[in-house]
């Protein structure tokens, strides 16, 4: 090696070091608080987020109106994924979120599914049958898919029917989990937790008209705990990007 190459070197390792050192700096963790139904597909586009950004996703999956709870009780969340856009908007008028950063991501799909092949017919008439034991959805008072499913219901004029039949869970998943355990015959369930490669991936379903109930507008927003966090900013220009809009039409959601 030369002399000035013997020279070189350190000054090119202290560039590297120096390199390595702001981009290490640069990538950081998000906290994320999802919405349950939005499970499958968060968690697929987290790997590319990390991949393309550096950034890493943490996450937490339950229900919109328990998270409310959680973050107004100083929940370490820097960035909110709810099931519904009331909620966002009523953290932004309360002052807990970044002004301006709030958006809808998604829009959600209600269906009636059930495990088993066949159970569920294309006009969901299965609902007026009579012939289960127990339909399944999530708690209406902290689910935002669960409130729709009552609406529809309601608009069905079938909540009296369905009433002793009902089980609730906390959240969508768990909604989901008493049908796919057979624990209920059939059940309201988010079109994204069945639907694959652009068909429903088991059992059988019917997917709600939207006219039924409320749309399912899924908001975004950055909470002010997140607001000096690059990560979180950074999450929220990845979910409007078109990697990102892919996934979430994969999964059955509207944009």
């Amino acid at each position: 090696m030369t002399p000035a190459a013997t020279r070189l070197a350190p000054a090119c390792l202290a560039s590297f070091l120096t390199f390595f050192s702001i981009s290490a700096a640069q990538a950081d963790e998000v906290q994320v608080a999802v919405a349950a139904n939005f499970t499958a597909p968060i968690q697929a586009i987290a790997a590319d987020f990390e991949k393309d950004t550096g950034h890493k996703l943490v996450a937490a999956y339950g229900a919109t109106g328990q998270f409310y709870t959680q973050i107004k009780n100083g929940a370490p969340f820097q960035v909110f994924l709810a099931a519904d856009d009331s909620t966002p908007a009523k953290l932004e008028q309360e002052g807990e979120t970044v002004k301006g950063s709030r958006f809808t991501y998604a829009i959600g799909t209600l269906a009636l599914w059930s495990a088993k092949e066949g159970y569920v017919d294309a006009q969901g008439d299965v609902l007026k049958t009579n012939q289960y034991q127990h339909l399944s959805i999530a708690n209406p008072k902290a689910a935002p898919y669960g409130l729709a499913a009552t609406q529809v219901l309601e608009k069905l004029q079938l909540s009296e029917a369905t009433k002793s039949k009902i089980v609730e869970g906390q959240n969508i998943t768990q909604a989901y989990q008493f049908v796919s355990t057979g624990n209920a015959e059939l059940g309201f369930v988010a079109l994204s937790q069945i639907f694959k490669n652009g068909k429903i991936s088991s059992g059988s379903a019917w997917i709600v008209p939207a006219t039924l109930h409320d749309p399912i507008k899924q908001d975004a927003v950055i909470l002010n705990k997140g607001k000096d966090s690059a990560a979180a900013k950074s999450l929220i220009d990845y979910l409007k990007g078109p990697k990102a809009a892919a996934v979430i039409k994969s999964f059955g959601y509207e944009l």
